[in-house]
């Protein structure tokens, strides 16, 4: 007789992750563990001053449990690898980010971010994985010794065993594994992030990190290791003021689009400061001593409405115009400036920016409610149905992350711009070449958001025997 194995599927994986490197994170970074306890209990104050409002933008048990991590990689071959491992928990590559031009300081890395894509698999457990890969080959960063020296340091170590990328390969072909190995897969995959032990060579290090601290924590240290992990909040203001109040010192300003009384839209983010951690160095006589490095911060996020592609283009040029205004002697924080520019340009509502094109959100029909006179061709305008109340419009959540603010909270963690040559020509990437080393495509999270968008439209036209438009 055939027994059936049950397998742990990638949903139960991923949570089951997220909760080994929150905890191994949290002993690392004692830090982590405060702001977690201030998120929880912001977002239980939030959702009892908003009630069912509160949850718009995902229920409030999805939001305390939701993470994203952040790790850094050195070469190619490493983030084919990396790539191999989230697949294990249903995790894909979603969005190209280039946070090189991004930053008044040096940062020379290209970045994409792992997470579940189907939206089943995101209420299931959100977890993301921002991953960054050092641009090694970029000449504004690194001169040719340096180059050589770092793509030799990288291909000499081994962040992930071929016991771990084994599993990583099962897990991601059948769709889970079978508890003991999914036990194995986990503890593999855990360790492969855990901050390293071994001695840093100083010299290296330093030559490194005068040229980028970014660079430094890639290519000057013998193992990746989690960066950041980041909880999810409903207030970020709230938690800035709570933690600042506890005398944990923030970046100066929340990242991102401004608090206003209008709907959030993509993300805001902010972190505390990087914290002085021991560190074992080798020296240039062999000897072993201790110090310390600030490389690993706390960082958190609230999460709003996705936009469509007219939506970022929009977003893209207040953000400029923030820039502008203040460029031109406005003397107000750029959260001020940004609040004033949001007002003159955004609609009020969720609703209203879904309907204006601008943003994605899923649209169910009220029951009972009357509809509105079809038009001439015979279809059902969107704004139509929900000025009548006939159609309730859901935001559909941005899942995904803004170079500019990455790149501001990489550089507000740094404790020096490092150096780069802007007279020299930049290394060429893209989506393409990110998908080309990972050999699988980098998902649009535009195209994404808007597809879900899309087939609850569809769904609505099927429901009513209309086409309803947009």
């Amino acid at each position: 007789m055939r027994t059936t194995t049950t397998l742990v599927a990638h949903a139960e994986l991923r949570a089951r992750f997220a909760v080994a490197l929150a905890e191994m994170y949290g002993a690392e970074v004692p830090a982590y563990t405060t702001l977690v306890e201030v998120s929880r209990a912001v977002n239980a104050d939030v959702a009892a001053a908003r009630g069912e409002a509160a949850e718009r933008l995902g229920s409030l048990e999805r939001v305390t449990a939701e993470r994203h991590g952040a790790i850094r990689v050195g070469s190619p071959r490493e983030l084919e690898q990396v790539g191999r491992v989230f697949a294990a928990f249903g995790m894909h590559p979603v969005g190209f980010y280039d946070l090189r031009d991004a930053s008044a300081s040096s940062v020379p890395v290209v970045s994409t971010a792992f997470r579940p894509v189907a939206p089943a698999e995101l209420a299931a457990n959100p977890f993301r994985v921002f991953t960054s890969m050092l641009a090694v080959d970029d000449a504004r960063f690194f001169d040719a010794p340096t180059r050589e020296r770092l793509q030799r340091f990288v291909e000499e170590r081994r962040l992930f065993g071929e016991p771990l990328l084994s599993l990583a390969d099962r897990a991601a072909a059948e769709g889970g594994l079978p508890a003991a190995e999914a036990d194995e897969l986990l503890r593999l995959a855990t360790d492969a992030f855990r901050l390293s032990t071994e001695p840093v060579d100083r010299a290296w290090y330093t030559h490194l990190e005068r040229i980028s601290a970014v660079a430094a924590d890639i290519g000057g240290v013998p193992a990746t290791h989690i960066n950041h992990l980041t909880p999810r909040v409903l207030d970020i203001d709230d938690l800035y003021r709570r933690m600042s109040e506890r005398g944990i010192t923030m970046i100066d300003e929340v990242q991102g689009p401004p608090a206003w009384e209008g709907p959030d839209v993509l993300l805001r983010q902010t972190s505390f400061r990087a914290l002085a951690e021991e560190r074992t160095f080798r020296e240039a006589d062999g000897s072993v001593t201790t110090g310390s490095l600030r490389v690993r911060f706390g960082e958190v996020e609230q999460r709003g409405i996705a936009l469509t592609a007219a939506g970022r283009d929009l977003y893209d040029r207040l953000v400029a115009e923030v820039d502008t205004r203040r460029a031109a002697g406005d003397q107000r924080t750029r959260v001020e400036v940004a609040r004033d520019v949001w007002r003159e340009h955004l609609p009020r509502t969720e609703a209203d920016l879904v309907v204006a094109g601008l943003a994605c959100g899923e649209v169910r029909l009220v029951d009972g409610a009357a509809l509105p006179d079809a038009q001439a061709d015979g279809s059902l305008s969107l704004r139509a149905l929900v000025d009548a109340g006939a159609v309730v419009v859901d935001p559909v959540v941005y899942e995904d992350f803004l170079p500019r603010s990455a790149a501001g909270i990489f550089q507000s963690n740094l404790t020096d711009a490092g150096t780069k040559d802007a007279e020299l020509a930049g290394a060429e990437y893209d989506a393409d070449r990110l998908s080309a080393i990972l050999g699988k495509t980098v998902l649009d999270p535009i195209a994404l958001a808007t597809d879900q968008m899309q087939r609850s439209v569809d769904a609505l036209s099927a429901q009513l025997h209309l086409p309803v438009t947009r």
